[in-house]
């Protein structure tokens, strides 16, 4: 393994290396054209724990209907959870809602790392991505991209518990590996690096900017760094309703204050009517991945039977929908798939 400090005192060099190719390579980016903190905020609540690709139309629309802070902070949720449907984790469309409330409200706009992290949805990665960038603060942004770049390049091999835990260990050479001037291009390109060439399988060494520093292509085993535990996998299983009566389509909508789901809407869990859904009626298996847990879910045909009309009467939350007005509420992203497949059927 390389001292990290053998990486820190070639900073100048690595520094040149890294923004030298940054200024060729970079993707162009909407939010880097013509860049401003509103987009750069917006940007950065969208790309957490989202691939850019998936990002771009987001950006796009979001931007026409919700051109800045004050646009943001009057919209109502409604509008605000519609332009995000289809993103995930939207927990962060809730924050940026509120951001942009205390944004409007406050009577000096915060600067610094620290004054970030007092507002809603803001970490230390996204004080520090918005500061660097928007306000020159030579502050670092350490992820997982970062994690995996600096760990290469010192060749660190201890098997780290999480991600968590990496991060910690590796910001203090990050920030030891950030300029004075212009420290938010040092950060976009170490997030580009991350993106477009040291990707976590079959990253492409041989046209890396940086690959001279970097023990582990020097030894050969780039992939196997860094060394993280493997998540522990947690299997569940949803069954679901699939019922139409009348052109209309039951659905049920997330509570107010649910974490992931307040006031989108889903299929309903059969289990409101207190009986398994006879295997017959399976219509279709669907799985899918949110963060440790691996979600098997089952769509059975249902009819409006006195089980289910009791249980419409007694959950406000269980709610008809005509199938015209399906483009109006606000789905989850699997559901909207889900049900715009089974119609066309």
């Amino acid at each position: 393994m390389a001292n990290p400090d053998q990486l820190s005192s070639r900073r100048p060099a690595f520094q040149a290396a890294l923004h030298g190719w940054y200024r060729v390579h970079q993707r162009k980016l909407p939010w880097r054209d013509a860049p401003s903190l509103y987009k750069t905020v917006v940007s950065e609540f969208m790309l957490q724990q989202t691939q850019v690709v998936t990002v771009l139309p987001y950006f796009d629309r979001w931007l026409r209907a919700l051109p800045d802070f004050a646009a943001l902070a009057a919209a109502p949720e409604t509008q605000v959870m519609k332009l995000w449907e289809g993103l995930g984790y939207y927990s962060r469309a809730r924050n940026l809602h509120r951001l942009a409330q205390a944004w409007v409200a406050a009577p000096t706009p915060p600067r610094t790392p620290a004054a970030w992290r007092e507002l809603p949805g803001i970490g230390p990665y996204t004080a520090a991505a918005i500061t660097s960038i928007s306000f020159d603060e030579p502050a670092a942004v350490v992820d997982g991209n970062v994690v995996r770049i600096l760990a290469r390049l010192t060749g660190e091999n201890r098997l780290f518990r999480d991600g968590t835990e990496a991060v910690k260990f590796f910001t203090p050479l990050a920030d030891a590996l950030i300029p004075g001037s212009h420290p938010g291009t040092h950060n976009q390109a170490m997030m580009e690096l991350g993106a477009t060439v040291c990707f976590r399988q079959k990253p492409l060494c041989l046209v890396c900017p940086v690959a001279a520093f970097c023990t582990a292509f020097r030894d050969g085993e780039p992939e196997s760094l860094p060394r993280l535990k493997p998540k522990v996998i947690e299997q569940r299983t949803i069954a679901r309703l699939w019922c139409v009566h009348q052109g209309r389509l039951l659905l049920q909508r997330g509570a107010a204050k649910a974490r992931r789901l307040a006031g989108l809407h889903e299929l309903p869990a059969a289990d409101i009517v207190g009986r398994a859904p006879a295997a017959r009626d399976l219509l279709v298996t669907k799985r899918r991945a949110i963060t440790r847990f691996q979600i098997t879910e089952s769509i059975y045909a249902a009819k409006l039977t006195p089980a289910l009309k009791a249980a419409i009467a007694r959950d406000d939350s269980l709610e008809w929908v005509p199938l015209q007005d399906l483009g109006q509420v606000t789905l989850s992203g699997p559901h909207r798939r889900w049900i715009t497949a089974l119609l066309a059927r």
